[in-house]
């Protein structure tokens, strides 16, 4: 079996160990995790570029959406977002283009050192002229060479099938059906009454994507799209598809990642994340959001990245940045650049749990004494955003203190009043953060 899993039946692939190292852990483990379908490494056989390995033992990861759509088409513009993006720590890009020449601006997109992924559909509906024209040679096809191009990882919605369809009709939501690339499913076999093809002819789908080593990313195209369709069946009955396709996936050799959940309450996250886990045999979970609640408009990335650091808290592995321009518009670039910050943000936070003390290690205990010894160059040197940060100490001149407390400096006071600590107290602190 010529993909990475089957090479991890026998030892310890290249990939895994260069992996292993950018990530920090062992690679004997990474192997393992990779092997047993709980982590994965999006690496496209026909391209080179830097690794990110995503799922068990590994830091949460942030992806980056970008795309032109068919109203506003600015394909140097979207490059340019999506640099942006790498240069505010994004682990991955997808593409999400829907106007313009597709395989051009998806060539351009695949020259990033980046891990990129793609939903083929989208191509497959503009190249048709409309979604229930799309067939299932033509959507193949489309696959097909988005592998050949060198794309990493592909969104495909397999489990939006004649089975959800009925739970939708039988058991309405408010919004319907809000992913794109579920809606173009639904409405291909609400026309014609036949199987989505993804989900009839898997076994050929895991034929394609593993001659290539593409992880597959199980679309959730019944994932709610408002709070109040988050208890509606369509997307449970997608949860459980998505269950069974999982496991067909790992036992023919193809990595994947399930998507989910969508729009749902704060205290609805850890359940439905939980219920992913178990009933995909612990595949990585990419999540958009979860969005938390639907009335804040123009902070969404807010709400999204609140209801993705509880969800990374549970399990979740992959975070895709919500921007400030969700629901509103084409993101442009300052979207996207406050966009991958706030994403980046949930996304330490909810490693937390999974890191252990490797967490205080990515610089919260160093930022601890710097502030404490009102260190700014430090502090600045340790933040994720270090300029942002500094432009607003530096807005009332250089204080030794920040300027809301000035002369009332609550560290100030009880540093000069008891003293630096001695080593051997430094030695008991850094003892018990371990």
């Amino acid at each position: 079996m010529h993909t990475l899993i089957g090479e991890c039946r026998s030892g310890i692939p290249e990939n895994v160990v260069s992996a292993a190292k950018a990530e920090g852990i062992d690679a004997e483990k990474l192997a393992r995790s990779v092997l047993g379908g709980r982590a994965v490494i999006p690496a496209n056989r026909i391209r080179s570029h830097k690794l990110c390995a995503i799922g068990e033992g590994c830091g949460v990861r942030v992806n980056v959406n970008i795309g032109t759509s068919g109203a506003r088409c600015d394909p140097d513009l979207e490059m340019k977002k999506a640099q942006c993006a790498l240069d505010e720590g994004a682990d991955a890009i997808m593409d999400l283009s829907t106007g313009g020449d597709l395989p051009a601006i998806r060539k351009e997109v695949l020259k990033l050192d980046t891990t990129v992924g793609t939903v083929p559909i989208y191509e497959a509906v503009r190249r048709a002229g409309n979604a229930l024209d799309v067939t299932g040679d033509l959507l193949f096809n489309v696959i097909r060479e988005h592998c050949r191009q060198g794309v990493d990882f592909l969104t495909l919605h397999c489990g939006v099938n004649l089975d959800t369809l009925k739970a939708l009709k039988d058991d309405p939501r408010t919004m319907g059906v809000v992913s794109r690339g579920g809606a173009f499913h639904t409405a291909i076999m609400a026309a014609n009454g036949e199987e989505n093809p993804l989900y009839s002819e898997y076994d050929y789908l895991m034929e394609i994507l593993s001659e290539y080593d593409v992880v597959v990313s199980l679309g959730d195209g019944m994932r709610p799209g408002a709070m109040v369709d988050a208890v509606k069946r369509a997307k449970t009955v997608e949860y459980l598809n998505l269950g069974e396709l999982s496991k067909r996936a790992l036992d023919a050799g193809v990595m994947r990642m399930i998507e989910g959940p969508g729009h749902i309450p704060v205290d609805q996250i850890a359940y439905n994340v939980k219920m992913i886990k178990e009933l995909s045999g612990y595949a990585p979970l990419y999540l958009l959001g979860p969005l938390v609640t639907d009335i804040a408009p123009g902070y969404d990335h807010v709400s999204g990245a609140i209801g993705g650091a509880i969800a990374a808290l549970n399990g979740a592995d992959f975070l895709c940045m919500v921007s400030p321009s969700e629901h509103l518009a084409l993101p442009d670039i300052e979207d996207i650049r406050e966009g991958t910050r706030v994403a980046r943000i949930a996304a330490h936070v909810g490693s937390i749990k999974r890191l252990g003390d490797r967490w205080f290690e990515t610089g919260e205990a160093d930022m601890a004494e710097a502030r404490r010894n009102l260190d700014w160059k430090r502090q600045f040197s340790l933040a994720m955003f270090g300029e942002h940060a500094k432009r607003i100490h530096d807005r009332d001149g250089d204080l030794e203190t920040c300027s809301m407390c000035g002369d009332l400096c609550a560290v100030k006071l009880v540093r000069d009043c008891l003293g630096n600590l001695k080593m051997e107290d430094k030695k008991k602190i850094k003892k018990q953060q371990n």
